[in-house]
């Protein structure tokens, strides 16, 4: 059955309009429909016209296997082929002669990191995101360096970062753990709550707006599947409890999920990550950072390190209190890093340049 998606191109409707809505004039607004609670906005509508989008559907990327995506769309439900430039989240134009050749649709975000050991690949762990719900608990996993790294991640992908501080009912007192979270940036939103319940509903309906996506991110173990079984009113992603000797969560989401919620918002639900590489977040280290990128404007050599070099302001702020030497030093750490892994990724992309070039001219030769 052919279908009408005149009204998936650029007249999209408000996202945030919700079942059963009334109008001042009372008239209920119409239910979303469902790209729109897929997440389709018009930012993927002015990609494309009516006519490609009638030969070529649009899908999203709700699952990634090994062995395929899974996509989603108005009444389609399969699996893809693999393929390393799509990840969970994305937008592709279905292509039902050759789903391989399924036409990948440009992001409106994207979170990605440096994948773990040496072969200098970018892992893509979500992409078209709205809001990055970062979690972690109120005991030992409790890490602020670990949460700098993550709203890094949001802030250089323009998504919008809020702190989740999860099972308050471990330590006397959250406030503390609250004021550090707070303390890593002006532009963050933190929040307390219990992962079970009606309360994550309450609280993160600000966010989880219709047509909106949000995804969990954060360490094994701090509440994220549960959250995202709040939101969702059902049991759909896996938990299990923590280790009581160190506060360390055990892997129950195998793969990355974006679970969509009918009227609400759609809600990626991650693996835990522990280790977070960053490259390529030059951006979003100065966001996080602000105050420090701000005075190392006013050191006295452009290339200041802010480690021994004279005439420099960072240094200086230390000296009198301004600064606290632990940010410092993470902040030095988070640089020195992105420096070094986006060197390796641009020295790893030259290399496969030149591999393609010489590839492309032995093919000729042979043609010759």
């Amino acid at each position: 059955m052919s279908r009408d998606y005149s009204k998936f191109t650029l007249s999209t409707g408000k996202a945030d309009a919700k079942p059963g809505d009334v109008a001042k004039s009372g008239t209920p607004k119409p239910a979303l429909s469902v790209l729109q609670e897929l997440g389709w906005q018009p930012f993927y509508a002015q990609q494309t016209d009516i006519n490609e989008l009638a030969e070529t559907p649009p899908v999203r990327v709700t699952e990634v296997h090994r062995s395929g995506l899974r996509v989603l769309g108005d009444g389609i439900d399969e699996m893809l082929p693999p393929r390393a430039d799509a990840t969970v989240g994305d937008w592709l134009l279905f292509n039902h002669v050759l789903p391989s050749a399924s036409r990948l649709l440009d992001r409106k975000s994207v979170i990605q990191r440096r994948a773990a050991g040496h072969d200098r690949q970018v892992q893509l762990i979500a992409a078209n995101i709205d809001t990055a719900f970062v979690v972690t608990s109120c005991n030992a996993d409790f890490n602020v360096a670990r949460l700098e790294r993550y709203v890094a991640l949001a802030f250089e992908a323009e998504v919008t970062p809020v702190i989740l501080l999860t099972k308050a009912d471990l330590c006397d007192d959250p406030a503390d753990y609250v004021e550090q979270a707070e303390a890593i940036s002006n532009a963050l939103t933190v929040l307390v709550l219990d992962a079970r319940g009606e309360e994550p509903k309450v609280k993160l309906a600000p966010w989880c707006k219709p047509g909106q996506t949000v995804a969990f991110l954060g360490s094994s173990g701090v509440g994220k599947s549960t959250l995202t079984n709040a939101l969702s009113g059902t049991e759909s992603a896996a938990t299990q409890e923590i280790r009581e000797d160190d506060a360390k969560g055990r892997h129950t989401t195998s793969h990355r999920q974006l679970h969509i919620l009918p009227g609400s918002c759609a809600v990626l639900d991650t693996p835990g990550m522990r280790e977070i590489q960053l490259t390529d977040v030059g951006a979003g280290v100065a966001e996080v950072f602000s105050e420090l990128d701000d005075l190392a404007g006013a050191c006295r050599f452009s290339d200041c390190r802010h480690e021994t070099e004279p005439g420099c302001a960072v240094l200086a702020a230390v000296a009198t209190g301004a600064v606290d030497i632990e940010r410092l030093a993470r902040w030095r750490k988070l640089l020195a890093e992105d420096r070094h892994n986006s060197a390796s990724l641009a020295e790893r992309r030259s290399k496969d340049k030149a591999f393609g070039k010489m590839i492309r001219q032995v093919k000729k030769n042979k043609v010759k």
